[in-house]
């Protein structure tokens, strides 16, 4: 026998260890791991090896031949295992061997468009026209070509086909008033139907119409008879109104009624009448009303069409659609779908899909809404089955050899929804690191790149007939929830939605705002039913309390919950039994064990923490069943003791009531590894479900090269999966997750500790849902979880078809959470979804390159102007009605009005003291000063003006209550008798009734809050008078009443003599006129005497409270020589211009609401403008320069910094490695993490970057931007993996770089995927920039970082 000796490949293949086993000590031999085999059935080897090789025979060598050199295969480099699913620019349209640039055809065929009344009518009146097509030469449309009119443009070169390019224009948003492209594209003669008025008219035809090069010849028209009757008569008058509106006949009506009717007039065919007969009808017609005499038998015709009602105008060009759009109410659409779940088979006799399952109610009706093209909304809870409808729209768009785009929010969904698709559909997938089959007719993607395929106008949008986005609930999300909003903005009119959604409380809304973007009637079907029940428990020392069932809660749970803890707070209190002292321990030490355990993921430096427990992954299975539950005594463990035990009693509990597999939810990285390492005793799984994960693991992992199948992590994870544990988090490598997620699938892991994103991103449900607390930290503070969060989570409990029920439980350690706040969270009402829009510099240039959509009409239609915007019909009516009221005039009776002026200061003056009142009158120096005898000016209750007065007696000091004598020049001056019945019947005056004697404050029991007195030496305090208490004296009018400090718009400095016993005690008229004619003494003509200084006097530090202080004096000194103060119409004329002021300013405000400027983000918009014209991205007139197409094509990173940092070449003197290492800084997001240690030349750039950084941050602060220039940098420069991506540019391995900081692997590997778009993105920008030596440098930075884990291919792309 021959023996080739390089043939011999068994031993490279296969690592092998020898060991004893079983109690005989038979020696074995057992392989380590295996190598991926093109044969996956001969994965294992035999251990019987067969004779080396075969004897050769003629046959055998031929067929050699024709494998090694004959058979074509692909290439092992390229298409290794390692490699398999990362097709970088792989362009597939280059791959089929067509013409590079085909020459354009000579000929397109575009819709023809026809006059209403000559369409074809197809069944009912609302059906949309379909329009006939016609060849068209090219030339014609070449003007504009990269136009979106309603003209379709020619189609781009085919390397654009899929990812658009920045030099192409937006296909038209469905929804835009489209009057603009219309005017552009058809002309004013033939849209308002004057051409053919003229026809009917009798006049000539257009001499040649614009798309018809030899005119229109309607041959030979002969007039057709009829005469016109102008009557002048009165009797015709008498005919009431309804009878002349059927007689008077106006070209305008006629037309409108053939229109809308669809009949064509015979007048138009048949004949028309002489030119100058024609003229001279129009002018008659113009002068009077023309009407039909009813004697004329020759227009039957006419009254028919008259005799015809109305119906609603069916005109759906693009540009008539306002009429209708504004008077529907409601897009969305619920109910109406009665008896289509009955009847479904004979509505859809022909299913585009068939289901081997029987279909739900609401199902049912998406599917038929979807069969006839309607746009759909579908809201339901997880796992009810929303996917139906996702796939009932890939089979009708391959059905109709369209397209269908499926957009969710995570990676991870898409990847899976790729997997779950690959069978029964021709699938795609686009995220930004992949492009597999973007050539079929499903494609799976990133909304993001949807966003970017709208924005650069990609010629595949013309063939998408569907776009359906899956977990519609994530419009809520900060970071990206604007993306979704952009997108259905901008998609075309022709495109129909598919929105799935878990219920939240504003669906009809958010349908609505969808329908009313779009124009499009939008069906909502709504489903709260769970297809699994839900029950919750409470979970307390070792038993569970159910606390809620089918949606209503039970509180006879919770209440035998709080028993337990009490009991159990007793009996720890007296340390009996075994359990009640370890559980007393339990409470003390997981007291903040939530809060600790959240700070130390970030400050844990050292790698040891990020492996925490893989001294444990070399235990023996079989050591850990007898001390499960003591033997984690061990000191290393420290206080997380109780927490291990507390884990261990619930999985005992759980497994005993078979309620496993299980998901846990914790709300950390950290908290999810050390849980499940506090598990290193147990086992969950049996030796098959062992075998199954082990030859699974292999499998997976045997994509990795040797180093990388040895990481901390992964080895450690493995050792948990062999006992059914499994963690999910950010912080695992991509490969690991779906090595957890899958084996979860398949049902071999028990017990699965994950974060929050479990529950968004993976489609897993299991038997229970543990919730490790109600407390979580949201990247700002710890708070209580959401109604809607805790539903979403707690809806992956229940497997349909599995289990009857699904349960869900909540751990308790210290304490029994409240009955109020457990309510709210179990059947809270989730969170409404409300809009996150906000404008971002990459949105404004790409809206400004095109003409038609303006930043604006993007900004009205956000979720965020809805209401607003659906408002805008009410309001316009609104402002109608204003603007149609008379205007009331002010008739002086000293002349010229000065009322208006007087107003103004008015109103004024009242701003400036509402702010000075409280300050300045409640200071102690203010309070000193208001003695009696002190000059004030006060506040008229009955008119708008002050007055001039004098405290007589302080009341009290602490309730700041006055009795104050008043001059009112308003009152006639006889009016000597109390007015009580009159409107200044002050509040107060029961405050003091008559006679009500007030005791000095010495004799005053405690606590008694009457006013306290500061009487003169003699007199015994009664007040005789009652208040308010008038007269007059020396032809002045007076008041005395009661008055609040507040009241008092100013002290002034003078002071007069004040007799207060004579004055309230003898009620001494004498003294009375002695005060007013002291007071009238200070009256220097109008001018009242002057006030005290705020600063000198009153001791004002607030310079605001000065400012305004001084600004009220004055305008109230200009009031007292106004004309109108003191005048007795004054109340009256003040409430008018009260009145005409308010209208005057309503109509002010009704115009700012409806114009551009009320938009919210409107202020924002402006300063963004104004920082781009400043860095040059746009000149003065807007228009978009070669720095704002640069920035256009950054998505990844901070588009302004990107850009700087390019034009100011930063990137030259870098090598590719360096430069890749300093751009990890934009799209790497851990905020807290070890230094990275530099070399001296990425330190220099890193400083050059951070201080470009701060310069555009104080920039946009410049421009009142809500912009701190340290957060601006924070936020967007994160440089802790810089180090990190150098060294694995430089190639050296994974596990290395990993000992290099303490950001988890998983987070590093998503950092350098991102950082490989980045690279195409800077591609991309170097070549619309002509620098040459930069594209190259990125494409070979881009080469540096792609290999080994970093790049594995997704497990759901090129399947295990």
């Amino acid at each position: 026998m021959e023996h080739r000796m390089d043939e011999i490949e068994a031993a490279n293949e296969l690592s092998f260890r020898v060991g004893f086993s079983g109690h005989s000590g038979h020696l074995r031999v057992e392989p380590i791991s295996t190598v991926e085999h093109s044969n996956p059935v001969k994965l294992l080897p035999d251990f019987i090896p067969p004779p080396a090789f075969a004897k050769e025979t003629p046959k055998s060598i031929k067929a050699y031949i024709e494998e090694t050199y004959l058979s074509p295969r692909l290439d092992p480099e390229e298409f290794s295992p390692e490699k398999s699913g990362r097709q970088w620019d792989f362009d597939w349209f280059e791959e089929a061997k067509v013409h590079p640039e085909p020459s354009l055809p000579r000929s397109v065929v575009v819709p023809r468009w026809e006059l209403p009344f000559r369409r074809k009518k197809k069944g009912s009146m609302q059906e949309n026209w379909e329009p006939n097509s016609v060849e068209v030469d090219v030339s014609e449309l070449m003007l504009g070509a990269q136009d979106s009119g309603s003209l379709p443009r020619a189609a781009g070169p085919t390397k654009d086909f899929l990812r658009g390019s920045i030099n192409n224009r937006p296909f038209r948003p469905g929804g835009l008033d489209d009057s603009q492209s219309l005017e552009r594209s058809l002309p004013e003669g033939a849209l308002n139907g004057e051409w053919v008025r003229e026809v009917m008219n009798g006049g000539p035809a257009q001499v040649s119409l614009p798309s018809l090069k030899k005119g229109l010849d309607l041959g030979n028209l002969k007039a057709y008879p009829y005469s016109w009757n102008v009557c002048k008569d009165q009797s015709l008058k008498s005919t009431n109104d309804k009878k002349l509106g059927e007689l008077s006949v106006q070209f305008d009506d006629l037309f409108k009624k053939a229109w809308e009717e669809d009949v064509v007039p015979e007048s138009e065919g048949d004949g028309a009448p002489s030119e100058a007969e024609s003229v001279k009808s129009e002018t008659e017609e113009t002068k009077d009303d023309a009407s039909i005499g009813a004697n004329e038998p020759e227009l039957s015709l006419l009254d028919d069409i008259l005799s015809i009602e109305a119906g609603g105008s069916t005109l759906t060009l693009d540009g008539n659609r306002d009429g209708g759009a504004q008077q529907q109410e409601a897009w969305a659409i619920i109910g109406g779908s009665e008896g289509i779940a009955e009847r479904f088979y004979e509505l859809v006799p022909d299913m585009a899909l068939e289901f081997p399952f029987e279909l739900d109610k609401f199902q049912k009706e998406a599917i038929y809404y979807l069969e006839k093209g309607e746009s759909v909304f579908v809201a339901a809870h997880t796992s009810a089955g929303k996917t139906v409808v996702a796939e009932y729209a890939f089979a009708l768009a391959s059905k109709h050899c369209t397209r269908a785009v499926y957009t969710a929010p995570i990676k991870t969904i898409s990847n899976q929804k790729y997997r779950d698709f690959c069978g029964k559909f021709d699938v795609g997938l686009l995220t930004g690191d992949v492009s597999l089959r973007p050539e079929a007719s499903c494609l799976i993607m990133t909304t993001e790149i949807l966003r970017s395929m709208l924005y650069r106008g990609a010629d595949i949008i013309r063939d998408i007939e569907w776009v359906i986005f899956d977990e519609v609930h994530y419009v809520n999300d900060i970071e990206r929830g604007v993306v979704w909003e952009e997108v259905i903005i901008m998609l075309p009119r022709h495109i129909n939605f598919v929105l799935l959604s878990a219920t939240v409380p504003n669906t009809v809304e958010f349908a609505d705002w969808i329908g009313r973007t779009k124009q499009k009637e939008i069906r909502l079907t709504v489903t709260t039913k769970r297809p699994v029940p839900l029950e919750h428990c409470l979970f307390y020392s070792g038993e569970l309390y159910k606390v809620c069932e089918s949606e209503t809660f039970m509180p006879q749970g919770l209440k035998a919950a709080k028993d337990a803890f009490k009991k159990k707070a007793l009996t720890a209190v007296g340390g009996t039994g075994s359990y009640g002292r370890s559980g007393s321990y339990a409470g003390a030490s997981a007291t903040h064990d939530g809060h600790r355990s959240q700070r130390s993921e970030h400050s844990s430096r050292g790698k040891q923490n990020k492996h925490f427990g893989s001294q444990f992954q070399g235990s023996l299975p079989g050591t850990g069943g007898g001390n499960q539950k003591n033997g984690n005594g061990q000191n290393s463990w420290g206080s997380r003791r109780s927490d291990a035990s507390l884990c261990l009693l619930l999985i005992n509990k759980l497994s005993k009531k078979s309620l496993l597999p299980v998901v846990i939810f914790c709300f950390s990285k950290n908290r999810c590894d050390k849980s499940a390492d506090s598990l290193y005793g147990t086992d969950l799984t049996s030796s098959s479900e062992k075998s199954e994960i082990r030859v699974f693991c292999d499998k997976a992992f045997s994509r990795l090269k040797g180093s990388d199948r040895n990481l901390p992590q992964i080895v450690r994870v493995q050792s948990l999966l062999h006992r059914g544990i499994g963690v999910h988090h950010a912080g695992l490598l991509p490969i690991v997750k779906e090595v957890v997620e899958m084996l979860f699938c398949r049902g071999v892991v028990k017990v699965l500790f994950s974060t929050e994103t479990f529950a968004m991103g993976v489609n897993a449900p299991a038997r229970t849902v543990v919730f490790d607390s109600l407390r979580k930290f949201d990247g700002r503070e710890f708070r209580q979880l959401l109604p809607g969060e805790y539903t979403q989570m707690a809806g992956r409990a229940g497997r349909r078809g599995l289990d009857k029920i699904g349960t869900a439980v909540i751990m308790c350690r210290d304490e029994i959470p409240e009955e109020c706040d457990l309510k709210h969270v179990l059947i809270g009402s989730a969170t409404k979804l409300e809009s996150q829009f906000r404008l971002t510099y990459i949105m404004i240039l790409h809206l400004l390159r095109v003409e038609e959509l303006k930043v604006e009409d993007m900004l009205k239609r956000s979720f965020a102007e809805f209401h607003a915007q659906k408002k805008l019909p009410e309001k316009e009516q609104l402002l109608m009605r204003k603007l149609a009221q008379p205007t009331k005039t002010i008739e002086c009776i000293k002349g010229e009005p000065a009322i208006e002026e007087y107003y103004e200061m008015y109103s004024e003056a009242e701003e400036h003291s509402n702010k000075i009142s409280d300050a300045v009158m409640q200071s102690p120096s203010a309070q000193k000063f208001l003695t009696t005898g002190r000059v004030v000016v006060v506040k008229s209750q009955s008119s708008q003006d002050h007055l001039l007065g004098v405290v007589v007696k302080a009341l009290s000091a602490n309730n700041e209550q006055y009795i104050v004598l008043v001059l009112r020049p308003d009152l006639p001056s006889t009016a000597q008798i109390p007015l009580a019945s009159s409107n200044s019947q002050d509040k107060r005056s029961s405050d003091f009734p008559d006679g009500y004697f007030l005791a000095p404050k010495a004799k005053r029991p405690l606590g008694d809050e009457g006013f306290s007195t500061v009487t003169s030496h003699k007199g015994s305090g009664v007040i005789n008078i009652k208040l308010p208490y008038y007269g007059a004296s020396a032809g002045m009018s007076y008041e005395v009443r009661g008055a609040d400090s507040r009241e008092f718009l100013c002290i002034c400095g003078s002071k007069i003599k004040i007799e207060q016993v004579r004055l309230l005690e003898n009620v001494s008229s004498v003294a009375f006129s002695q005060t007013v004619q002291q007071l009238l003494n200070l009256i220097d003509g109008n001018k009242y005497p002057p006030a005290l200084d705020p600063v000198k006097d009153l001791k004002l530090k607030d310079v605001t409270i000065v400012e305004a202080y001084r600004k009220r004096t004055a305008l109230l000194e200009k009031m007292a020589k106004n004309k109108c103060h003191g005048c007795i119409k004054l109340e009256e004329h003040i409430k008018l211009a009260k009145e005409i002021k308010g209208h005057r300013e309503e109509v002010n405000a009704l115009r700012y609401q409806m114009s551009d400027e009320a938009l919210q983000q409107m202020p924002y918009f402006q300063g963004r403008i104004d920082v781009l014209k400043e860095i040059g991205c746009i000149d003065a007139d807007l228009v978009v320069q070669l720095k704002g197409r640069v920035a256009c094509e950054m998505n990844s990173g901070e588009e302004l910094i990107c850009t700087e940092c390019l034009f100011e070449n930063q990137l030259d003197d870098l090598e590719p490695e360096e430069a890749v290492a300093l751009m990890s800084a934009f799209v790497f997001q851990q905020k807290n993490t070890s230094e990275p240690s530099l070399i001296p030349k990425l330190s220099k750039a890193k400083k050059r970057l951070y201080d470009t950084a701060i310069r555009l941050g104080e920039l946009q602060a410049q421009f009142q931007l809500q912009i701190d220039p340290e957060e601006y940098v924070k936020d967007n420069l994160k440089f802790g993996l810089v180090e990190v991506v150098y060294e694995w540019a430089k190639g050296t391995p994974f596990a290395d770089i990993c000992e290099l900081t303490d950001v988890p692997e998983g987070l590093i590997v998503r950092t350098i995927v991102r950082l490989d778009e980045t690279c195409r993105e800077f591609k991309n920008a170097a070549s619309i920039m002509g620098n040459s030596a930069l594209y190259k440098k990125m494409e070979t930075a881009s080469n540096a970082i792609k290999r080994d884990i970093v790049f594995a291919a997704s497990l759901y792309i090129t399947g295990v």
